[in-house]
């Protein structure tokens, strides 16, 4: 297999113009699309419509372009949003694509990508142990998908995860289940962190008696710093994009990944841009911003108050979330760095990455 990554710009959540003009140039067959990961200017939070909107346009295109219904278009590729662009980020998304290949496998190990999807999640299982099992599961299908046999070669899992919803809670009730909150908002905070625990058990990344529901929000050692996850309303269910590098792929890609300490971690992008063989002194050329296909990044407000020994005020702004305030920051960070603004940033970073930090991958030409 091959695979293959392009980085798309928009000009509203519902553009796809440029992945239109790709099929219709022929430099992308519409049915070897795979997944897609793409930055919204949505707010990031259980009302950004932007996500769906995204995906209807997207599932409507592919539709159109392979003849196969859009629902299973929506049931077969991970389309994975997350909202807010703040500060220099741009609106873009990622469509990963794979094909048959008849060259030899090359000397050194090429991008991989595997993708799955977990049976429906009922809302009373969001957060909680079921939940860990059942994205742990999905994530092994997607390694297998991705011909990835060993954990140490995944370098980024993203997972979608569904949230409780008002009416999701009642339905609930109606069963005679009990869901963990009915706070959409914290719904969704538990939901990423079911995500983490499961891609850390499915990796191995921590010893499986340590994932337990009450390390949940409490022992910031248990984590995974490969694991980038998000929740809405959009799914119920866990989709699961895993990206490694593999001997059994061809092609030209690959990713690196790296986690980042703190929010000021500058030299963690350093460091992961010199893993591919890209110098950054102090920004990556343009010759060389050209090798990039793909950054992603998570992040997360150190919940202590603190960054390097000085006080943040992320958490106590009322005007401001946290969240969007770590996403236009660490996004500034990476795009000052790279000199493109087309960086992936999403938050909610519990559990993904140090606490306070997070993670960053690239992929990039080799």
């Amino acid at each position: 297999m091959q695979a293959y990554v392009y980085r798309l710009a928009m000009s509203h959540p519902g553009d796809l113009s440029a992945l239109a003009a790709l099929f219709d140039s022929g430099q992308l067959d519409p049915a070897h699309v795979t997944a897609v990961i793409g930055k919204t200017e949505g707010n990031g939070g259980v009302n950004d419509f932007t996500r769906g909107y995204f995906t209807l346009a997207f599932s409507s295109l592919l539709a159109e372009r392979t003849g196969r219904p859009r629902q299973e278009i929506v049931a077969g590729i991970p389309c994975v949003l997350s909202g807010g662009t703040e500060g220099v980020l741009s609106p873009h998304y990622l469509v990963f694509a794979r094909s048959p290949s008849d060259s030899d496998s090359p000397a050194n190990k090429r991008l991989a990508i595997g993708v799955a999807f977990s049976p429906s999640l009922p809302p009373e299982a969001v957060g909680r142990s079921a939940h860990i099992e059942m994205v742990a599961d999905t994530v092994r299908q997607a390694m297998a998908d991705a011909g990835i046999d060993d954990p140490a070669d995944v370098h980024f899992v993203q997972v979608k995860a569904p949230c409780v919803t008002a009416a999701r809670a009642q339905a609930a009730a109606a069963r005679g289940a009990s869901v963990l909150t009915a706070d959409s908002n914290r719904s969704m905070a538990y939901a990423r962190v079911a995500g983490a625990f499961g891609v850390a058990l499915a990796l191995g990344d921590v010893p499986p008696e340590k994932i337990t529901e009450a390390a949940m929000f409490s022992d910031y050692a248990v984590q995974s710093d490969r694991a980038s996850i998000s929740s809405g309303v959009e799914v119920d269910c866990n989709e699961v994009i895993v990206l490694g590098n593999s001997p059994r792929w061809q092609g030209d890609l690959m990713i690196a990944h790296r986690p980042m300490q703190d929010a000021l971690d500058i030299a963690a992008i350093g460091t992961v841009l010199g893993d591919l063989g890209i110098p950054a002194l102090p920004q990556v050329s343009s010759a060389d911003a050209g090798r990039i296909h793909g950054v992603l990044v998570k992040c997360e407000p150190d919940r202590r108050g603190l960054v390097r020994g000085n006080r943040h005020t992320m958490l106590d702004d009322t005007d401001i979330n946290a969240q969007r305030h770590i996403r236009g920051a660490v996004g500034g960070m990476v795009a000052g760095m790279l000199g493109d603004g087309r960086v992936f940033v999403s938050g909610g970073a519990e559990h993904q990455g140090p606490d306070g930090g997070g993670l960053i991958a690239v992929i990039a030409k080799a």
